[in-house]
């Protein structure tokens, strides 16, 4: 006689979730996710509306090095095993060429993420997605769930949550679940934003420069120095380079701009030295050291008074800001269920659950990291589950 087929239950339907579900129907279990919105995958539809950046073809090493926090370790041996070529491989099997563009970034040819995600729910036929199914925590040794129909407690032989963490909650990341899984004792570190903007009270004179783009320039701050582009904005700071430094800015970190990285403090110091005549001080910037008016901007912004000796402060202009923007207008979070609370992905506190993507205590930064993460987490926790 045929044993009775394992009833498996997702939480949650982002790429980690799906991720989780494939890997369970094809071990045999009968799948179910609970979905709270009225679609699948809304945070992964709205990444890939920019262009849907899968992962990043980079040496190992450094690919595996840009993982932080305590369930670090975890995530970079899930990364070892379905990482950006297994994730390559992934999109071309379901039909989506990719292809690799010059900062080493991966992304399907159709760039959307709307045609990936429609062949992927093909590939899940067997799978039985639930949307409006909103979890509400532990009832009865089961999950407690709102439903369209009303109030429905499930009870499957395992559960495997993928909410996510708890940036762009109306995308259906909102941390709700971090009190359920507390009152059982389960260690969570404090949601923080991560890949999130700064928050910059500009004077006048910038409202010039909103929405120009800073395209040379290296950020530093604590331990991470990273040459990259940004963009001026209303609010401040915004995109990939500022992302990328936001972790130790988050922990209090100064940060500093490079403004002519191409050139050592010496070479910036010998084309300051130049005679200026009657230039302005602007003008003769432009002019040596070929600052386009968004840095000249910066500079003038940060650097005032200008000290006589120009060459340090164009070097490493510090930047005063207000910090991060808020954690929900964040693209993704720090902190969640810490390395501690876990057997792999196994929820020491609750028999027969397990947790994976950005609910788990790990950040890294935009360009492939995030998402890749959430791919082999979820497999690596449908793999854990099926023993």
């Amino acid at each position: 006689m045929n044993e009775r087929a394992r009833q498996a239950l997702v939480i949650g339907a982002g790429p980690a979730g799906l991720m989780a579900a494939e890997a369970l129907a094809r071990g045999g279990c009968n799948v179910v996710i609970a979905e709270a919105k009225p679609s699948v995958a809304r945070k992964f539809l709205m990444a890939g509306k920019s262009g849907l950046n899968l992962t990043k073809d980079e040496p190992a090493q450094r690919f595996l090095g840009a993982f932080t926090g305590s369930c670090a370790p975890l995530v970079r041996d899930a990364v070892a095993d379905f990482g950006p070529q297994a994730v390559a491989d992934w999109a071309r099997g379901l039909g989506q060429p990719v292809f690799t563009g010059s900062s080493e970034r991966v992304f399907p040819e159709a760039m959307k993420a709307s045609p990936l995600l429609r062949a992927w729910l093909g590939r899940l036929d067997g799978v039985e997605i639930r949307t409006r199914w909103h979890w509400r925590g532990f009832e009865d040794d089961g999950y407690a769930f709102d439903t369209p129909g009303g109030p429905v407690v499930e009870h499957p032989d395992l559960c495997i949550l993928a909410l996510g963490g708890a940036s762009w909650a109306r995308l259906g990341s909102d941390g709700a679940w971090v009190p359920w899984l507390a009152a059982r004792g389960v260690d969570i570190v404090p949601f923080a934003p991560a890949n999130a903007g700064l928050k910059v009270d500009w004077s006048a004179h910038m409202a010039k420069q909103f929405g120009a783009p800073v395209k040379v320039a290296r950020l530093t701050a604590g331990d991470t120095s990273v040459r990259g582009e940004f963009v001026i904005s209303s609010r401040g700071l915004e995109g990939s380079a500022i992302y990328a430094v936001s972790r130790p800015v988050r922990e209090g970190a100064p940060l500093t701009l490079d403004l002519c990285p191409d050139w050592t403090r010496d070479e910036v110091a010998r084309r300051l030295a130049r005679p200026r005549g009657k230039a302005t001080v602007a003008a003769h910037l432009r002019k040596t050291l070929k600052l386009d008016p968004a840095r000249l901007a910066l500079l003038m912004e940060f650097g005032r008074p200008l000290p006589d000796d120009l060459a340090p402060l164009i070097k490493a202009l510090p930047v005063r800001h207000d910090g991060l923007r808020p954690l929900d207008e964040a693209i993704s979070s720090a902190g969640g269920i810490t390395a501690g609370a876990l057997d792999g992905y196994a929820v020491r506190a609750v028999p027969g659950l397990f947790a994976c993507g950005e609910m788990l205590d790990w950040e890294a930064p935009t360009g492939g990291y995030l998402l890749t993460a959430c791919f082999a987490t979820g497999r690596a926790a449908a793999l854990q589950a099926l023993g």
